[in-house]
């Protein structure tokens, strides 16, 4: 018994720091090109230097950070060019998403779907915050991902979801308008939440293409 309990904790740790990271390097809160000092890092999240050390290893294959013999760690640039690649993908995977997660999704997972749809909603002509909603869109995605009851698809599309969203805070400032961006989730989360498969698919398809008509406007 008391060998596996620090492990427990560990592992505890390790997730707690990977997803603090991974949350700022995909807001760009670290900057591209940024050096990742473990030692910092550690004193500022009150965490060992080991957890974090684990946590860089998995955010390496996220394509969020990357890591040269002698140089050390450093975020990774965003590539706009990436976003043709990027799109092409989700383009089949969100609405395999969507579409399943209509089908797919328990009670409870529907419950905050809906309350999601809701709380969006109310929203609308409200002023624009543009970083309070682009968590909203994080939390949207991740929830249908979650929703759609497959693990492989769900960790696939969270990270490229997290290098899209990475992108479109490259170009924020230069978007006219973010909030029509993310009122649209209320007809997909809708659809999901009435087991609208077809419907839920095809408004998912349209908000990706949605978004990468946005993103090109400004470059």
């Amino acid at each position: 018994m008391t060998g596996t309990a620090p492990t427990l904790v560990y592992g505890s740790l390790a997730e707690e720091a990977y997803h603090l990271l991974r949350d700022r390097l995909v807001m760009l809160d670290i900057a591209p090109g940024a050096p990742i000092n473990e030692a910092q890092l550690a004193a500022e999240l009150g965490i060992g230097r080991t957890p974090i050390r684990e946590s860089l290893k998995k955010l390496e294959l996220d394509h969020l950070v990357v890591s040269y013999p002698r140089r050390g760690t450093f975020a990774t640039q965003v590539d706009i060019t990436d976003l043709a690649e990027i799109s092409e993908m989700r383009l089949v995977l969100e609405p395999l998403a969507a579409r399943r997660a209509a089908l797919m999704a328990r009670s409870d997972v529907r419950a905050e779907l809906a309350a999601k749809a809701t709380q969006i909603g109310s929203m609308a002509g409200a002023n624009e915050d543009k970083r309070a909603l682009m968590d909203y869109d994080i939390d949207v995605h991740r929830l249908i991902y979650r929703a759609a009851e497959n693990r492989h698809l769900e960790e696939t599309l969270v990270r490229l979801d997290n290098l899209a969203t990475r992108i479109w805070c490259l170009v924020l400032e230069r978007l006219p308008s973010v909030s029509e961006h993310i009122t649209e989730h209320v007809a997909l989360l809708e659809a999901i939440v009435a087991r609208e498969p077809d419907r839920a698919a095809a408004l998912a398809e349209a908000h990706v293409t949605h978004f990468e008509k946005a993103i090109r406007s400004v470059l």
